[in-house]
């Protein structure tokens, strides 16, 4: 699915969202083409969760011979349903976070699954047995992380739940899960290994994410697919009650891995050294 071209002319991707300023994925991006010294931009846009404003931009990016975009909040099922191929995995997952251009087609793909996967199973206790999952919300990212649940050895069972009913009820049908109703969430904490948070909520800008953790357990595994900021309140709360805690950076490294290879360059290596820059840019915004 690589469309890159020759350097004679500066490479283009991007990501598009609404919000979009909190976004590190430019960083990642930029300190790979830095290391491949290539001349490739990858450039944050904002675009107002509207259907008509976001089918304008895609068109607009493809005209000024971008390569593809990543796709953020609110607009990875709108962006599936633009496309006009698709992969497996966005086909499955109903949702894309990724869109590539290729001689007038825009392709479907979804790399938030495998990245959700790759961040969760390096903080599991492999030994560990009923592992039985709560995913808070029902948007795109909740679809991806889902899919990605369903490839993990030793998950017994998965609920779902979220603020409008039938959202919920749509994805547990479509991923063969269950439901909690989200006034009970709370309450049902206890029967849980493993929390997950895919809404915006206590995103940077965003409401906090309302959940009392008076009954987590205390070895269970609370993950925030948020990373602005790092450690959410949700997070902190998991932790004080001796959850293990897991943040959505390395979801985020992960999942950009195929982008940069289909669009800008060649070697894309999830590390140290970008861990530690993207923990430093984060600590700057803090700061300011």
């Amino acid at each position: 699915m690589a469309v890159k071209t020759s350097q004679s002319q500066p490479l283009l991707a991007g990501v598009i969202g609404s919000p979009v300023a909190h976004s590190l994925s430019p960083v990642i991006h930029g300190e790979w083409a830095r290391r491949e010294r290539k001349a490739a931009y990858y450039i944050p846009m904002h675009v107002e969760d509207d259907d008509e404003a976001f089918n304008a931009a895609i068109h607009s990016l493809m005209k000024l011979g971008f390569s593809g975009v990543n796709i953020t909040l609110p607009h990875k099922e709108r962006a599936i349903k633009c496309a006009t191929r698709k992969s497996q995995a966005a086909e499955k997952i109903g949702a894309a976070n990724m869109l590539t251009f290729i001689a007038g087609d825009i392709i479907a793909d979804n790399s938030d699954a495998e990245g959700f996967k790759s961040s969760l199973l390096a903080e599991l206790d492999k030994n560990a047995d009923n592992k039985k999952v709560m995913v808070l919300g029902a948007g795109g990212s909740a679809r991806a992380v889902l899919h990605g649940l369903s490839d993990i050895v030793g998950i017994t069972s998965v609920f779902i739940t979220n603020r409008t009913k039938a959202r919920a009820q749509e994805l547990a049908s479509k991923f063969g899960v269950a439901t909690v109703a989200w006034d009970d969430r709370a309450s049902a904490l206890e029967a849980f290994d493993i929390i997950i948070n895919t809404t915006s909520l206590g995103m940077t800008g965003k409401p906090p994410l309302s959940l009392p953790i008076d009954t987590l357990k205390p070895r269970a595994v609370a993950m925030d697919i948020i990373y602005s900021p790092l450690e959410t309140a949700f997070l902190k709360s998991a932790k004080q009650a001796g959850a293990k805690t897991v943040n959505g950076l390395e979801m985020l490294m992960h999942q950009a891995v195929p982008g940069y290879k289909s669009w800008l360059g060649d070697e894309a290596i999830v590390d140290d050294g970008l861990r530690q820059k993207l923990l430093s840019v984060l600590s700057q915004r803090d700061v300011t």
